[in-house]
């Protein structure tokens, strides 16, 4: 592989929740056996990248996910994100004077409804933020609006049983709210397409049909009695709640759009077909944080619209009449698809996609390997071929399964991916091609929560590491970075140059004696 020639394939690997640590307890990666990566590491190009807080464009403190991940990753710079956004318009007062919000209290007045506010509860940061929800509710409170909270408990982004204790403090904020609803995202926030979870989620919100508790903070005790975690708590309406009526209307305050789509199809869309609906409401309006996706913002209105981003890598590479190709099995397909695009739904000329199902299980435990071996498969074929000079592929494994917060399971996913990427080193040298490894966020690597002494399901802010695999790299080196610098160093493996928009820098360094001109097979 030549460095500054025109590499052919470049591979990009994103090894999904891969972090960075040194500590070996409870070190899913550390204490699995990684003969391929153990390699990789002692005689490969290698460096660490930053994955969260600002290097991402998040608050201080705020763990990286895979939608902040695959977004920096694929611009080339840093892309400030919607959780700051709304913190500075909360803070300027912006939010409150939002035109889009006094339209919605017009719209749901008129009709004498009321406005139900769904949304996941907690300060995880990564789907949604508690503080943007008590704001909206104040500010509608203001307004003299009906309210209904309808609230997705989270157990996965924050310890598993926190949930309580963020509605102790949902219920100081504001006394006289009014608490429709319970439910776990494993229901509610589903992306896979397992309608029987987001069915019961809807029948729960629109027609009030599930568990029933007199108040939600004794109904979340008594699930924690029953080792019921907050991401699994059962549909649950509270007091007489029986659901949603025409003339009603409806916000969203998450402003992730993965795990958003699903529900809101289901409750907005007049052609949803997912499964079969007792009853559709008739929206006064409906309103979400972001923009969750083309097809949704034909029914829904938006507070803080998507801002574009420009020259993106897959924009490059195909504006060079270059091929590319994104390959993943379900959890992470829109990551490197929608998201490592910048938010673009549309493929750029030249881009193929493959999408491999993940496996139907309750929880990621059950089959710690997932699909990657399949992925594996189609992304071997894809490098043979030599049809492609750009390949970007996800392992879900490390991320999905690190939420279980099983350290068994977690430790399987590793061993799978490690196998996995044997292959594909194999193949990438086979036809002369460079791949680069890195991660989007950590995870598996830690897998105990020593403040709650119980399972850590989070994602962390630790660093995560950046490889460099192929043939003639004597004398190469990866200086470490951000996740911003990667789309740079492809570019610069590839021998095309940088947009100004891309603010990023290639992490290559050399030596005088490196062949920078070397045929590239």
């Amino acid at each position: 592989m030549a460095i500054n020639s025109r590499t052919r394939p470049v591979v990009l690997c994103v090894l999904d929740g891969w972090g960075e640590r040194d500590e070996r307890d409870n070190n899913a990666i550390a204490l699995a056996n990684t003969p391929v990566w153990d390699r990789f590491t002692s005689t490969a190009p290698h460096s660490q990248l930053n994955a969260s807080e600002r290097h991402v464009g998040l608050p201080k403190g705020q763990m990286g996910n895979s939608e902040v991940g695959h977004m920096n990753l694929g611009a080339g710079r840093i892309v400030m994100q919607d959780l700051p956004r709304i913190d500075a318009a909360i803070a300027d007062g912006s939010l409150a004077a939002n035109k889009t919000l006094a339209r919605l209290i017009d719209n749901v007045t008129s009709k004498d409804g009321k406005i139900h506010i769904a949304g996941l509860l907690g300060p995880g940061g990564v789907h949604s933020h508690q503080n943007h929800m008590v704001s909206l509710v104040k500010t509608l409170q203001g307004a003299k609006a009906q309210l209904v909270l309808h609230l997705f408990l989270d157990g996965r982004d924050t310890p598993p049983k926190s949930a309580k204790a963020f509605l102790e403090d949902l219920i100081s904020d504001l006394p006289d709210v009014n608490i429709g609803t319970i439910c776990g995202r494993y229901f509610a926030m589903d992306r896979d397409q397992r309608w029987d979870r987001v069915e019961k989620a809807y029948s729960l919100l629109v027609d009030g049909v599930g568990e029933k508790a007199v108040e939600p903070l004794t109904a979340i005790e008594k699930y924690y009695d029953q080792d019921v975690t907050d991401e699994f708590l059962l549909p649950t309406t509270i007091g007489d709640y029986a659901g949603m009526e025409d003339g009603d209307a409806l916000l969203l305050t998450n402003f992730r759009a993965d795990r958003a789509r699903e529900i809101l199809t289901a409750l907005v869309d007049d052609t949803f077909d997912g499964f079969s609906r007792a009853r559709t409401v008739a929206w006064s309006d409906a309103v979400g944080m972001v923009e969750y996706s083309d097809a949704l913002n034909q029914f829904m209105r938006t507070i803080f619209p998507a801002k574009k981003i420009n020259n993106v890598m897959g924009g490059v590479v195909a504006a060079a009449g270059l091929k590319q190709l994104r390959i993943a099995e379900t959890e992470k397909y829109a990551h490197v698809t929608f998201f490592f695009n910048g938010g673009e739904e549309r493929n750029f000329d030249g881009e193929d996609r493959i999408l491999v199902e993940s496996p139907k299980v309750e929880t990621y435990d059950l089959q710690p390997e997932m699909s990657a071996a399949e992925v594996t498969d189609k992304l071997v074929a894809a490098i043979e071929s030599e049809k492609y000079d750009f390949i970007l592929v996800n392992y879900a494994n490390t991320d999905m399964v690190g939420h279980t917060g099983i350290l068994e399971a977690a430790i399987t996913a590793v061993e799978a991916v490690d196998h996995c990427l044997g292959r594909l080193e194999i193949a990438i040298k086979s036809v002369g091609g460079g791949l680069l490894v890195t991660a989007d966020h950590g995870n598996a690597e830690i897998m105990l929560d020593p403040d709650i002494g119980g399972p850590h399901t989070a994602h962390t802010c630790n660093l995560v590491p950046l490889i460099l695999v192929g043939d003639g790299l004597a004398g190469v080196s990866l200086e470490d970075g951000k996740l911003a610098d990667v789309s740079p160093t492809v570019l610069a493996l590839m021998g095309l140059d940088l947009p100004a928009e891309m603010t990023g820098r290639p992490l290559l360094r050399f030596t005088e004696s490196t062949d920078t001109h070397a045929a590239t097979g």
